[in-house]
């Protein structure tokens, strides 16, 4: 079997279990998604996603029900019928050994905690492939949309990592989980981001690269173990954002808007650059809206 065809079974694997996720799901009913035999099926999934189908699936609807209990305040046993669970008593034990605090307490209270958000394993290989390809001419440059944004006065709730300077170097020192814990942070201002630290903001030992969210000056919830919080001045930021593209294509689209950034004259909009005021930041990459990235500027004084 080719690696490419199981890592495409494995992908409608995981798109089925997202589609009925509230539903009974059967390893025949996965099997005939993928289009292998059953212990065959088991097998692939296993092999690239380090996890049985059924330990996944259980993951992903406590995932999904804790998103609930954070957002809509339902009660436990509704959700717990809602994602499959016999009886309210076994989702209550599932979810808090899982995550170590029981549903009716994280839906009053809702601090951060460590959520199963899983990548398609397509995402992950279509990069493995692109790597592989030899690119034997440049891509046609794309428009880039520049605009000035504030940031006010914010906490950052961050996990630092020891050396990394980018995101896979990151990954590979604290692991790839870190946006799962951010994305269950109910008083997020905005939506986790990557960042390039300023040199004042790293201690001794700490990477440059991390990951964080913002959040209000006045959060007061439980910080997870590993994470820190620090305070953020007011600030501006330059935001880069290129043209929609295919999802398979992100990292190039990374490296274009980059060599833009780094090209880009900030006095044309009368800014210049400020490293030192905030940390540069990278949104999740998605194709729909273009790769976004910004950098901290500040307006020229003209005397």
């Amino acid at each position: 079997m080719d690696n490419r065809d199981a890592v495409y079974a494995v992908s409608r694997m995981q798109e089925y279990i997202e589609a009925h996720i509230n539903e009974k799901i059967t390893l025949r009913q996965l099997a005939d998604a993928a289009g292998y035999s059953p212990w065959h099926s088991a097998r692939i999934f296993k092999e690239l996603t380090g996890k049985t189908p059924f330990d996944y699936i259980r993951l992903r609807r406590l995932s999904r029900a804790a998103l609930r209990l954070r957002d809509e305040g339902p009660k436990v046993i509704d959700v717990a019928l809602d994602f499959v669970f016999g009886t309210p008593e076994g989702f209550t034990r599932a979810f808090t050994k899982e995550f170590g605090i029981s549903p009716r307490r994280y839906s009053a209270e809702t601090p951060p905690i460590q959520l199963f958000i899983p990548s398609n394993v397509l995402d992950y290989h279509r990069l493995l492939w692109e790597r592989e390809r030899e690119m034997s001419e440049r891509k046609e440059r794309k428009t880039v949309f520049v605009q000035v944004v504030e940031r006010p006065a914010r906490k950052l709730l961050l996990k630092r990592g020891v050396k990394a300077e980018e995101y896979f170097e990151y990954c590979e020192e604290v692991g790839c989980e870190v946006w799962a814990m951010l994305s269950s942070v109910k008083e997020a201002l905005y939506e986790p981001i990557g960042m390039w630290l300023p040199k004042h903001l790293i201690p001794e030992g700490t990477s440059r690269y991390v990951q964080g969210v913002e959040l209000p000056l006045d959060y007061s919830n439980k910080i997870p173990e590993g994470y820190e919080l620090i305070e953020l001045p007011p600030c501006k930021m330059m935001v880069f954002q290129g043209e929609p593209y295919n999802d398979e294509d992100f990292e190039s689209e990374i490296l274009e808007i980059q060599e833009t950034i780094e090209k880009f004259d900030t006095k044309l909009y009368g800014f210049e650059r400020a490293p030192e005021d905030a940390p540069r930041f990278q949104l999740m990459p998605m194709g729909y809206r273009g790769y976004i990235e910004a950098i901290p500027v500040r307006e020229i004084e003209h005397r």
